[in-house]
């Protein structure tokens, strides 16, 4: 008589590996959610202590005292913190692409250096004390070193290598003419020395209506140029055979770089780091990718800016930390870990 014989076990399946672009725009979607919590917490926490029931009295409902400085003061240094963050971000990724070079920020090609030596410039030899005035010569100035950086760096022979060391040799020329002038100028040294360390405190609804539109143009572009960035990143030869033009990328690159590195200079001043932190750490968990790179850098830089200007309000009550310096401060830290932590890995 036959037995059947017990059936076979059968072998565990292995649990599919989660979508990694599932993953990722949940991740994307969760920054968002980080992001409106700082901003919240920005309009919230200010040198000036107010309860929660006053800044809400002060955000919808009373135009007196608690209005003027909800409305007149904490929400326009929010969202211009949310606009420069972005665009700082987004700056450094695309110049961190451009350069090849993770390190990169937006000072490596001048441009911060450019629109510092505008406005000083303008404060001194002009006599414009304003910002609504100088956001014009900061514009043009970063918009004059782009070019000469470009020029420089081989104009369409342009490499990242020729880019980098143009950008920083001009940097420190300018650098030179700036701390000279400041030196010079005593009477006009206290307005320079305040905007070259980098501030929202001045911000406006006046300066973010001006800066806007250079904004939105800026940032449209780094975007469309994702596909492109991401074929250069395989290297020159590879980038052709994929139908990238090389040489149209790198200028329209320099060219968002410099609208948005110069309009953020512009309205608050030089400020530091962001560029070089937030898409290196993005980098880490996205890949070299920069249609994930991007969005995320675009994110995630305004956490960081205004975490770093809500600490600066607090930590000095009821003075004000500077943006600049916060950020300044923990960058520079950061920094030093990433040359190390790159040695080693080339070693």
């Amino acid at each position: 008589m036959l037995v059947d014989s017990p059936p076979e076990p059968r072998a565990e399946t292995a649990p599919a590996p989660p979508n990694r672009r599932a993953v990722r725009v949940a991740g994307l979607f969760l920054s968002l959610a980080v992001l409106v919590i700082v901003a919240v917490a920005s309009i919230a926490i200010g040198a000036k202590e107010l309860s929660l029931e006053q800044v809400w009295h002060g955000l919808f409902e009373d135009s007196g005292a608690y209005g003027d400085v909800v409305v007149g003061e904490r929400l326009s240094r929010t969202v211009l913190g949310l606009l420069v963050g972005a665009v700082l971000g987004l700056a450094g990724a695309v110049l961190q692409a451009l350069t090849r070079n993770p390190l990169a920020d937006p000072g490596l090609l001048g441009i911060n250096a450019g629109a510092s030596a505008a406005v000083v410039t303008a404060i001194s030899f002009f006599g414009v004390t304003s910002l609504s005035g100088y956001v014009w010569f900061a514009f043009g100035g970063a918009a004059a070193v782009g070019v000469l950086v470009y020029v420089l760096g081989g104009s369409r022979g342009a490499t990242p290598v020729r880019l980098a060391l143009a950008g920083t040799a001009i940097s420190a020329a300018l650098y030179g003419y700036l701390q000279a002038v400041m030196i010079m100028d005593e009477a006009a040294l206290g307005t320079m020395r305040f905007w070259t360390v980098g501030s929202l405190a001045s911000a406006t609804s006046s300066t973010i209506w001006q800066v806007l539109p250079f904004l939105a143009a800026g940032t449209v572009l780094a975007l469309a140029l994702a596909r492109p960035l991401n074929a250069m990143a395989m290297g020159d030869d590879t980038a052709r055979a994929l139908g990238a033009h090389l040489n149209r990328t790198r200028a329209l690159s320099m060219a968002a770089a410099t609208v948005l590195c110069g309009a953020a200079t512009a309205a608050c001043g030089p400020i530091v780091f962001v560029g070089l932190m937030v898409p290196h750490v993005v980098r880490s968990f996205t890949g070299p990718d920069l249609r994930w790179i991007l969005p995320y850098a675009t994110v995630l830089s305004p956490v960081l800016l205004l975490g770093a200007d809500v600490v600066g309000r607090m930590v000095a009550r009821p003075a004000e930390l500077q943006v600049g310096i916060v950020t300044a401060i923990l960058g520079g830290p950061v920094f030093i870990f990433l040359v190390r932590r790159r040695r080693t890995a080339q070693l």
